[in-house]
């Protein structure tokens, strides 16, 4: 399985070692010389240039790639890249940031298979994006972590909170949510959470109790 990593930044570089650790063809493709360098130097395989180029992916090896990821931190660079990722059959991971509109949100997602929010989930989203978007991936990553389920009391403080208001703590991400009975989806920043509502996290397993709290109430 070959997977385009486009951009080395922090989310980037954990993604593609984690990915080429468990044995997948990954391409790195970033237009900053130091970090090709220092993707060459881990023994990754690297093209230099602008990943939203076609000609720049057609030399990383897209028209055989099961997947590419646009990670860089420019969310219309990677817009440009999950289109071409269309073109070529590829399955396409967007890479967006929480700032981003409702409506520039949807233009973006409808050019991905997967939207991933590096501010919530890191390289763990990534892999699992790019690798179909299965939640249960997720464990592979460390052993250190566990997916936890939590659902929403009347009375817990985060009730009438916005998605991108929640403070939690570095050893957790919220990875989805879900309104009562509708299924489980990332959620935009705006999104408020109401009483019944499904919360889906990525948390360090020593953690556990400490999130829950946070999110429910003591």
């Amino acid at each position: 399985m070959r997977i385009i990593v486009v951009g080395y930044g922090r989310v980037g570089a954990r993604t593609a070692r984690v990915l080429a650790e468990e044995g997948y063809d990954v391409v790195v493709v970033d237009n900053d010389r130091e970090k090709v360098d220092r993707a060459r130097e881990t023994g990754l395989t690297v093209v230099h240039g602008d990943g939203a180029d076609e000609a720049v992916l057609q030399e990383a090896g897209i028209a055989d790639a099961d997947a590419i990821g646009g990670i860089t931190g420019d969310v219309a660079v990677n817009h440009k890249i999950c289109l071409l990722g269309q073109e070529y059959g590829c399955r396409t991971v967007l890479r967006i940031s929480e700032d981003v509109s409702s409506e520039k949100y949807e233009e973006y997602a409808a050019a991905a298979d997967d939207v991933i929010y590096p501010q919530r989930l890191g390289a763990a989203g990534a892999k699992t994006a790019l690798l179909g978007g299965s939640l249960n991936a997720i464990g592979d990553l460390t052993e250190a972590l566990q997916l936890t389920t939590v659902t929403v009391d009347d009375d817990a403080p985060i009730v009438g909170q916005r998605v991108s208001e929640i403070e939690l703590p570095e050893t957790a991400r919220l990875y989805a949510h879900g309104h009562k009975r509708d299924p489980m989806t990332i959620p935009l920043p705006s999104t408020t959470i109401e009483a019944g509502d499904r919360l889906a996290l990525v948390v360090e397993r020593d953690a556990v109790d400490e999130v829950t709290a946070i999110l429910l109430g003591e």
